[in-house]
C-alpha cells in the first residue's frame, strides 16, 4: 500500500452527542501529521450527525465522515476499514478520548521496531474526569517484543481494540464479527497471531469513559459470546506459527474462557440463564481439560493471577471453583 497517510483512526458513532465533541477534539489535536479520522455515523437518532458535520467543515483535511444504517459496533468498524488508507489503523470509541501524543508515539514505535501492533496503557475516567482505574497492559516487558520468545503476552494482554495500533495489512483477511458481543476478544487475538513483533509504551494514552449508567447494564446470555470468541481464536491458533506453544493457548483459555467469562456471569440476575451459562462453562472446561489446580496456579505477567485480585473477587472465584456458586448467589455477594 502506497500512501502518505500514516494512521487511519476509525470512530463508530451511535447516539453519543453528550461525549462526541470531547472525543473528536482529542483526535483533531493529535501531534501526528498525515492522520485521517474516519467517523461513521451508525444510524444515530440524536444530534451526533450535526456535531460530525461541524467538525468536518472545520477540519476538512482530517475528518472524513460517512452515514449508514445502524448495524452495530462491528459493522461500523468494518465499514471504516473499507475506507481507511493509512499504513496503520487505530480505533477510538466515540465516548472516549485520547492524549495528544497517542498516535505519534505509537506510530514512531511501530516504525522504529517494524512492529505490526503497538499497545499503550489505558485508564478509566468517570464523567467528572476523575481517574477511577489505571489499566497497565504489559508490565516488566521491553519496548520491543518478539512474540516467538515472549509468547506469554498472547495469554496475558487485555484484548481491547482501542488501545492498539495495527498494521493495516493485518486486516487483509480479517474483519470484526457482526452481531456478537465481545468482538474484540474474537478478533484481536487472531490479529496478534499474525504478528512477529509488537511494541509497547507504558504511557496511559487512552482515556476510557466509565459512564454512570453503564454499571447497571443487564447481563444476559450474550455472555456466551465470550466462549464462542475463544473457540474462534483456538482455530486460528492451531493454524498460526505459534501452534507449538500449547501452554500459551491453555493460559488464554483460562484467562478469557474462565476468568473473563465468570466476571461477566457474576452480574447475570436471571436464574435460568445463570444455570445455562454455568453449564456451558462446565462443558468448556471439561472439553479442554482445564483443572481447578490449573485455575488456581495460573500466572499472568509472572504473578499468580488469583492472588493479585482484590479480596472480594478472590473469594468469588474460589467459591465458584469449588462448586459453591449457588451459595454465593443466596448470599447476594
Amino acid at each position: 500500500m502506497t500512501t502518505s497517510t500514516k494512521v487511519s483512526v476509525i470512530v463508530p458513532v451511535y447516539n453519543v452527542e453528550k461525549y462526541l465533541m470531547k472525543c473528536l477534539d482529542s483526535l483533531v489535536a493529535q501531534t501526528l501529521e498525515d492522520i485521517e479520522i474516519i467517523v461513521i455515523n451508525d444510524g444515530s437518532t440524536d444530534h451526533s450527525q450535526q456535531i460530525i458535520e461541524n467538525f468536518h467543515h472545520k477540519y476538512p483535511g482530517k475528518i472524513k465522515f460517512f452515514e449508514k444504517a445502524n448495524g452495530g459496533l462491528s459493522d461500523a468498524r468494518n465499514f471504516g476499514l473499507e475506507k481507511a488508507i493509512g499504513k496503520y489503523i487505530g480505533f477510538v470509541d466515540s465516548d472516549d478520548f485520547v492524549t495528544p501524543d497517542m498516535f505519534l508515539e505509537m506510530y514512531e514505535l511501530a516504525e522504529k521496531h517494524q512492529a505490526e501492533m503497538v499497545i499503550c496503557n489505558l485508564q478509566k475516567i468517570n464523567e467528572d474526569g476523575i481517574v477511577v482505574q489505571k489499566l497497565e497492559q504489559i508490565p516488566n516487558m521491553p519496548e520491543k517484543i518478539e512474540l516467538e520468545t515472549h509468547i506469554s503476552v498472547f495469554s496475558d494482554i487485555s484484548y481491547f481494540a482501542c488501545n492498539k495500533l495495527f498494521l493495516n495489512s493485518l486486516f487483509n483477511d480479517f474483519r470484526f464479527r457482526k452481531g456478537v458481543h465481545f468482538e474484540d476478544i474474537q478478533l484481536v487475538p487472531q490479529l496478534l497471531l499474525q504478528c512477529k513483533t509488537i511494541a509497547q509504551t507504558q504511557n496511559y494514552h487512552y482515556q476510557y469513559l466509565e459512564r454512570a449508567n453503564s454499571i447497571s447494564k443487564t447481563h444476559t446470555e450474550r455472555g456466551l459470546d465470550i466462549l464462542e470468541a475463544v473457540e474462534d481464536v483456538e482455530v486460528a491458533f492451531w493454524k498460526s506459527p505459534y501452534k507449538h506453544h500449547e501452554k500459551a493457548l491453555k493460559n488464554f483459555q483460562i484467562l478469557e474462557g474462565v476468568y473473563t467469562y465468570l466476571a461477566y456471569l457474576a452480574f447475570v440476575k436471571d436464574e435460568q440463564i445463570y444455570t445455562k451459562m454455568t453449564q456451558y462453562l462446565k462443558s468448556f472446561r471439561q472439553e479442554r481439560k482445564i483443572s481447578t489446580k490449573e485455575l488456581l496456579s495460573y500466572t499472568r505477567f509472572g504473578r499468580n493471577y488469583l492472588l493479585s485480585l482484590p479480596t472480594r473477587k478472590k473469594i468469588y472465584y474460589l467459591l465458584v471453583f469449588f462448586g459453591l456458586g449457588n451459595f454465593l448467589r443466596r448470599l447476594n455477594f
